[in-house]
C-alpha cells in the first residue's frame, strides 16, 4: 500500500492519455484496506487485500515513471527515492513511536527484544526478513506483535528502490534495439512476472512460511501492476463485457479470504485470485460504461477512506493486537471491534491530516526539505529505541541474581532461604539469554563430519583433565535439561557434547516439527556419532508430554536407539517431560502475577498419575523425574524460589534449570556409582 498518487490529480501536466485520473482505482485501494481491516478484526483472517495494495503501488509508480520517461523529463532516482520516502516514513514514524510507547505501558517485558528488533527492521524497510528469520527459528517464542504488518510496507520500500532502476535500465536498452518506453518496460516486467510467479509456487509449495514474507516471491504482484499500468489504455471492452468483468472482480476480491487460506496458503499462485480480481476491476474501469462497479467506487465514502487508507493499514494492527492483549481474548466481538475500527480511522484520519499532508506539501518542491525528513524520521525512532535499549540492558546487569534460591528451597533445608530481591529472576527482557547453550561448537575429534549434525554440536570441555564424557542428544526439551546437568559437569571436571536440535525428539517415530527428512538424516548421523565417540554417559529424553493434558507417554521408537548405546557401553539417563501449557507462562505472569490462579496448574492435567519411562529402566538405564520441583505438592507452579520456572509455554529457562542440579544429582547418585562415575 503507498500514500495517493497526487500527480495523478494534477491534470494536463505533460501527463499522456493513457493515464487519466481514475478515482475508481482510488476507491479499489479503499475497499482493499476495508477488507484488511474487516478481515482482521472480526475474522482473524488475512483477506487477500495486501496483494491488491502492492500491485495497485507499482501499477501508479510505473504509470508516473512511463509517463514522465515518454515526455522526456524522468526524474532523477535519487530524488524519488527521497520524495517518496519522505512521504512514507512520518505517517510510519510516528505509529511506532506510538507503538513503543504502548509497548513500555502495556506490553509483557519479554515481549520486548522482539519489538526492538521489529522496529528497526520496520524503520529500515527490512521487517519482512526479520520474520523470514524467526519463521525459519523453532526457538521463536512467537509472539503477536504490533510491527508485524510492516513486513507489506517493507516490501514495498524495497521495490519503490528496485524499481526505478529496472525502469532506467529498460528505456536504455529500449533505446539501442529502437523500441519504444512501453515495449521495453513491458519485455522487463513480462520476464520478472514469470520469473517471480514461478518462484513464488515452488518456494510456497516447499516453505509457505518464509515465502509468504520473501520479497522474491511476490515482485509478480508489482509486475502485474506494471504490466497493467503499461496496457490497461490499449484494452477496449464492449459494455456488458466491462459490467461482467467488473463485478465478477469486485466479487472476486470479496470473496477472497472466506473461500482462501490467505495466511497459509499464499503468496503462490493462490495470490492470482485477488490480484487478477482487482486487474479485471482497473480494466473494466477503462470502459466508463454505466452499471458497472466504477460509480460505487468512486463514490464519496470511498475516496475519503482512501485518503487515509496508509495511516488506517498503519494504525489498526497495533490497535488490534493492544486490544487482544489487555483483554486475554483474541475473539473480538462485533460491538467490540467496531471500537477497534472506530478508533482506528479516528487516529489515521489524525495521521493523515496531521502528520503525512503537511510533510508532503513541505517537502513537494524541496529535494533538501525531502531529504532533511527522512534523516529526521529517523532520528526520532532511532534515539528513543537506542536509550531505552541501553536503560534496560543496564537494569538487567545490576539485578542481585544470587537471592533467587528457585528450586533449592524445595529441597532439604531450603525452608531457610529467603527470596531477598524483590522482583522475580530473569527479567523479561532477558528471556533469550535463557536458551540453554554450552559455550563452543564441537571441536577436533569431537566435531562431527556430517554438516547437518556439526551445525547442532556444541560441547563444554572440563576445565582440567576429563573424567568422563558425557553427551546430551535431542530436541529443545533435551536442551532444557542440559542446564541441570552443567553444574555437575563443572564440579566433576565431565566434558558435556550436546546434540540438540529443535523440533526433533531422539527417537525414530516421533513426530517432527519442520523437515522430517532432515530430521531423519540428524537422528541417524547424531546415533552413529555417538556410538563412535563411546560416551559414558548419554542423557536423552524418556517421555514427552502434550499442552494442557495428562497425555504422557514414552518417545515412540525410543529403545531402538537406547539400546545400542547401552550395548556400546554407555550409560543412558532418560528424563521425564516437563508439562506444557496452551499460554506463555512467563508472560502470564507478567500480565497476572504470580500468584494468579490461571498461571498454575494440578500436576494431575497436565502429566500422567506416574512417569511412564519408569518401566524403562534397567541395566545400564536410569530413570529421573523432577516433577516434585516443578509441581510440589501437586501444583505446578510459575515461580519458585523468586525464579521463574518457564520461559514460554513449556520451555524451562537456564536459571531454574541450574537450580535444579543438586535434585538431579541426587536422583542419578546410585546409578553413577555403579558405572564407577
Amino acid at each position: 500500500m503507498t500514500v495517493l498518487e497526487r500527480e495523478q490529480r494534477s491534470r494536463g501536466q505533460g501527463r499522456v492519455s493513457s493515464t487519466p485520473y481514475r478515482a475508481d482505482i482510488d476507491g479499489l485501494r479503499a475497499l482493499a484496506i476495508a477488507l484488511v481491516v474487516v478481515y482482521h478484526v472480526w475474522f482473524g483472517r488475512v483477506s487477500g487485500g495486501v496483494d491488491v495494495f502492492l500491485m495497485i503501488s507499482a501499477f501508479f509508480m510505473t504509470a508516473s515513471f512511463a509517463r514522465r520517461a515518454e515526455s522526456g523529463t524522468p526524474e532523477p532516482v535519487f530524488g524519488y527515492w527521497a520524495r517518496r520516502f519522505a512521504r512514507l516514513l512520518p505517517a510510519a514514524v510516528v505509529t511506532m513511536i506510538g507503538i513503543l510507547v504502548t509497548v513500555s505501558i502495556a506490553f509483557p517485558t519479554s515481549s520486548w527484544p522482539e519489538i526492538w528488533s521489529q522496529t528497526w527492521a520496520s524503520l529500515f524497510y527490512c521487517q519482512n526478513w526479520e520474520l523470514v528469520a524467526s519463521a525459519a527459528d523453532y526457538y521463536d517464542r512467537d509472539t503477536l506483535s504490533p510491527l508485524q504488518h510492516f513486513w507489506s510496507l517493507s516490501i514495498q520500500g524495497q521495490v519503490f528502490l528496485l524499481w526505478p532502476l529496472l525502469m532506467i535500465a529498460a528505456v536504455a536498452m529500449g533505446r539501442v534495439s529502437s523500441a519504444s518506453v512501453r515495449r521495453s518496460m513491458t519485455v522487463l516486467f513480462t520476464i520478472i512476472f514469470c520469473a517471480s510467479l514461478a518462484y513464488s509456487i515452488i518456494f510456497t509449495a516447499t516453505d509457505q512460511q518464509a515465502a509468504y514474507f520473501n520479497t522474491f516471491a511476490r515482485l509478480w504482484e508489482f509486475a502485474l501492476g506494471s504490466l497493467l499500468a503499461l496496457g490497461v489504455a490499449r484494452v477496449r471492452l464492449r459494455r456488458w463485457v466491462a459490467i461482467i468483468l467488473g463485478w465478477a472482480g469486485i466479487v472476486g476480491l470479496v470473496s477472497c479470504g472466506a473461500v482462501l487460506d490467505v495466511q497459509g496458503g499464499f503468496p503462490g499462485y493462490l495470490a492470482l485470485w485477488p490480484t487478477l480480481s482487482a486487474a479485471a476491476v482497473i480494466i473494466a474501469g477503462t470502459s466508463g460504461a454505466p452499471g458497472g462497479p466504477t460509480r460505487l467506487l468512486s463514490s464519496w465514502p470511498l475516496r475519503r477512506l482512501s485518503a487515509i487508507a496508509y495511516a488506517l493499514y498503519l494504525v489498526h494492527w497495533p490497535i488490534l493486537v493492544t486490544w487482544i492483549l489487555l483483554s486475554g481474548t483474541s475473539s473480538v466481538s462485533l460491538s467490540d471491534g467496531a471500537i477497534i475500527v472506530g478508533l482506528s480511522i479516528v487516529i489515521a484520519f489524525i495521521v493523515t491530516y496531521g502528520v503525512e499532508s503537511p510533510v508532503r506539501r513541505l517537502t513537494r518542491a524541496s529535494l533538501r526539505r525531502a531529504i532533511a525528513v527522512v534523516v529526521a524520521s529517523v532520528l526520532v525512532v532511532a534515539v528513543p529505541l537506542v536509550s531505552w535499549e541501553t536503560a534496560e540492558a543496564q537494569r538487567v546487569a545490576s539485578l542481585p541474581i544470587g537471592d533467587h534460591p528457585g528450586a533449592r528451597v524445595l529441597m532439604p533445608g531450603g525452608s531457610e532461604l529467603d527470596v531477598e530481591a524483590d522482583e522475580i529472576i530473569p527479567i523479561g527482557s532477558a528471556l533469550e539469554s535463557e536458551w540453554v547453550t554450552l559455550e563452543g561448537e564441537c571441536t577436533d575429534d569431537r566435531r562431527p563430519t556430517v554438516s547437518l549434525l556439526a551445525e547442532t554440536c556444541r560441547e563444554r570441555t572440563a576445565e582440567w583433565r576429563s573424567n568422563a564424557t558425557v553427551f546430551v542428544i535431542g530436541d529443545s526439551h533435551a536442551q532444557q535439561w542440559a542446564g541441570a546437568l552443567t553444574p555437575i559437569a563443572e564440579q566433576e571436571d565431565w566434558t558435556v557434547v550436546a546434540l540438540l536440535k529443535g523440533g526433533c525428539s531422539f527417537a525414530p517415530e516421533e513426530p517432527v516439527l519442520g523437515s522430517a527428512e532432515e530430521c531423519e538424516q540428524w537422528r541417524e548421523a547424531a546415533l552413529e556419532f555417538a556410538l563412535s565417540q563411546q560416551p559414558d554417559l548419554v542423557f536423552v529424553m524418556g517421555t514427552k508430554t502434550a499442552a494442557e493434558s495428562d497425555d504422557e507417554r514414552v518417545l515412540r521408537g525410543l529403545n531402538e536407539y537406547i539400546d545400542p548405546l547401552v550395548d556400546n557401553g554407555a550409560g543412558v539417563v532418560l528424563l521425564r517431560d516437563n508439562p506444557r501449557f496452551s499460554e506463555d507462562m512467563f508472560a502470564c505472569i507478567e500480565l497476572r502475577g504470580s500468584e494468579a490462579p490461571e498461571c498454575r496448574r494440578n500436576a494431575g492435567d497436565v502429566l500422567a498419575a506416574s512417569n511412564p519411562a519408569a518401566r524403562e529402566e534397567r541395566n545400564g538405564v536410569a530413570v529421573t523425574d523432577l516433577t516434585p520441583f516443578l509441581c510440589p505438592d501437586g501444583l505446578c507452579l510459575p515461580v519458585i524460589g523468586g525464579v521463574a520456572v518457564y520461559i514460554d509455554h513449556g520451555h524451562i529457562g537456564q536459571t531454574y534449570a541450574e537450580s535444579m542440579a543438586p535434585a538431579l544429582r541426587e536422583q542419578i547418585e546410585g546409578f553413577l556409582s555403579r558405572r564407577g562415575l
